[in-house]
């Protein structure tokens, strides 16, 4: 059976204004354009985003790379370009410079200069005119003298290229006043969200300490990016290392690099400056993915676990080189991974599990500290505010006290009573009816005590009430006074009422009360970190 081929080209209109729904970020489109400039060689890499007085926003990407030629740049500018003579190129498909930016621009300019040109060449591509003729019309052109400047202010006399984005429409939302404060402020905010992205995705490019990767020098309007190492290995411990070998195609082999680090708890840390800098968070967790020392993936779990508190302090790293590809599945915008069945299994349940509970056991270290710390002067208000009523709402006082046999006799209006208590010191001045301690006797929530003379309630600041109900709310001083004033009041109570024959009583309703409470906020989430600050 003969067949007959025949051409179909694709509709220039459809297909280049499909392409701009690709699904972009602006910091992964960037970082797109960044990596052509790391394949190129580049040692500088200029970010310019600038807005006019009518709300016109421009972007400029200039570098000091070999640059390219007439022939060249045409190539580069063609969607699917020739493959990069480097396999080990940040570079992959030959769409990412077009497509990441046609996702927010509607005209890009490419000018570019090599060793050899004596004169920088242009091309644009222009959705509007494509649109118009419906063909693939790739404008040829002469740089204007502002181009050019912008050029030679990162590329000197030598080679290097200029990416520039016109007719922005997509990077921030229309304002009623397009060149006002607002949309200023959201332009500041995209750089300041590049700013620090890209400070992590080329973090061993920038780092001139790291020699995994060739030393670049990154500014984003005006400022010098300062590479973030997400696994902090000042201060965090490497808990875990392996080198893995996989099969590739032709029976070849690669290696994957996994190292797992656990960070120090909030109050662990060296100084205050140096926890502000690891940006330790819940959402910082998870596995960090490297190709070609380019961060492409996280932070995250892969799909494998949920972020959750306990494993904030967990970073894994997870690097391999372009030989992977295929295997791995990345995608155009280099953000995707996909991990075959076995290698995730081994992460799932063979690497992961001892380190994530070696970083829950550290994480309920932390938390037990911190508790303590924070209630030193959490309780302060109650304590005044309950040394000023107390003649109101007592109707029973402490009428001696015996440290050494841990006894007091209490006086109330159904007469005296000598009990066993807790008899406690003061910790600090004014501290004598409510008290947080880091522990109580088989985990009771509260126990009744007397400090220096007054029926007091001592507070189990280890007890997950406490964690999952007081420190949440320790910014609410209304909060605060509320629980303590119940629980101080259920000593009060038990202390003025109790004799030898209910006493036991009185503590098995603790016991059970607090098991209680200890089995319903289990389901209750973990304070975040700002909530105890």
């Amino acid at each position: 059976m003969s067949k007959t081929y025949l051409e179909v080209l694709p509709d220039p209109k459809r297909v280049i204004e499909g392409l701009r729904d690709t699904g972009y970020q602006i910091e992964t489109a960037i970082e797109d354009i960044i990596d052509n400039s790391i394949a190129a060689e580049a040692t500088k890499i200029d970010v310019r985003l600038e807005m006019d007085h009518e709300g016109n926003i421009e972007v400029f990407i200039a570098d000091n790379g070999y640059g390219m030629n007439e022939s060249d740049l045409i190539n580069a500018m063609r969607y699917g370009s020739r493959v990069h003579p480097s396999p080990t190129s940040l570079g992959k498909f030959g769409l990412g410079l077009k497509t990441a930016s046609t996702a927010f621009c509607r005209e890009l300019s490419v000018i570019s200069k090599d060793k050899k040109t004596e004169k920088p060449v242009k091309a644009s591509w222009d959705l509007d005119h494509v649109a118009r003729v419906g063909k693939w019309e790739l404008a040829i052109s002469s740089p204007t003298t502002d181009e050019l400047e912008r050029l030679r202010s990162v590329a000197g006399d030598s080679s290097g290229t200029l990416v520039i984005w016109r007719k922005v429409d997509r990077l921030i939302k229309t304002y009623s006043d397009p060149g006002g404060i607002h949309a200023r402020r959201a332009l500041e905010k995209v750089v300041e969200g590049l700013i620090e992205h890209s400070s992590m995705v080329y973090q061993r490019f920038l780092d001139h300490t790291d020699t995994r990767a060739p030393n670049i020098e990154i500014s984003i309007n005006g400022r010098k990016i300062e590479s973030y190492n997400p696994f902090v290995p000042e201060e965090s411990d490497c808990v875990a290392e392996e080198n893995v070998t996989v099969e590739i195609n032709g029976g070849k082999e690669a290696v994957i690099t996994v190292r797992a680090f656990i960070l120090p708890t909030k109050w662990d840390f060296s100084s205050p400056e140096a926890y502000s800098k690891s940006r330790y968070s819940n959402q910082n967790q998870g596995i960090y993915v490297y190709r070609e020392n380019r961060l492409i993936y996280g932070p995250g779990w892969l799909k494998m676990f949920a972020q959750e508190p306990h494993f904030t302090s967990l970073r894994v790293e997870f690097s391999f080189d372009h030989r992977l590809d295929d295997a791995f599945h990345i995608d155009i915008k280099k953000s995707q991974i996909i991990l075959n069945e076995d290698l995730h299994k081994w992460l799932k349940e063979e690497f992961l599990p001892p380190l994530r509970r070696e970083a829950e056991q550290r994480y309920r270290r932390g938390k037990k500290k911190e508790a303590g710390d924070t209630s030193k002067n959490l309780h302060d208000g109650s304590n005044v505010s309950i040394h000023e009523k107390i003649d109101d709402v007592s109707e029973s006082s402490v009428t001696s006290v015996d440290p050494d046999r841990g006894e007091a006799v209490v006086t109330g209006r159904h007469g005296s009573s000598r009990i066993k208590i807790s008899i406690r010191p003061a910790q600090k001045p004014g501290q004598v009816h409510v008290q947080p301690v880091q522990s109580i006797q088989d985990g009771l929530l509260w126990e009744p005590c007397i400090i220096d003379r007054n029926k007091a309630v001592r507070i189990n600041t280890s007890h997950e009430y406490y964690s999952k109900v007081y420190l949440p709310n320790s910014n609410s001083g209304t909060t605060i006074l509320g629980l303590d004033y119940l629980l101080w009041a259920l000593c009060e109570a038990e202390v003025s009422t109790v004799n030898e024959r209910t006493q036991k009583f009185f503590e098995e309703m603790r016991r059970e009360v607090s098991r209680i409470l200890r089995v319903l906020v289990e389901d209750l989430p973990e304070p975040a970190e700002d909530d105890t600050e």
